[in-house]
């Protein structure tokens, strides 16, 4: 899995994975729970997570939607 999108805003993410299920592209919320270590403040950021395969498709869903996602790491 490969990283799409960070962000400190749970509406942005709640977003993000209903247009990209919408889609038919399974993504994953990690660092959901990491609330707990931080006192639920919001300073750490979640991260949405989508199959390697499916990148292509889940970019071109988050930039027809002006969501803006990670800038890509693997070069």
């Amino acid at each position: 899995m490969r990283e799409l999108l960070r962000t400190n805003d749970p509406t942005i993410i709640a977003y993000a994975s209903a247009l990209l299920q919408g889609e038919g592209i399974d993504c994953f919320q990690m660092d959901v729970h990491m609330s707990v270590l931080e006192g639920s403040i919001g300073v750490l950021p979640r991260r949405l997570m989508v199959r390697q395969r499916d990148m292509f498709r889940a970019r071109a869903v988050m930039i027809d939607n002006d969501i803006p996602i990670s800038e890509d790491r693997s070069a």
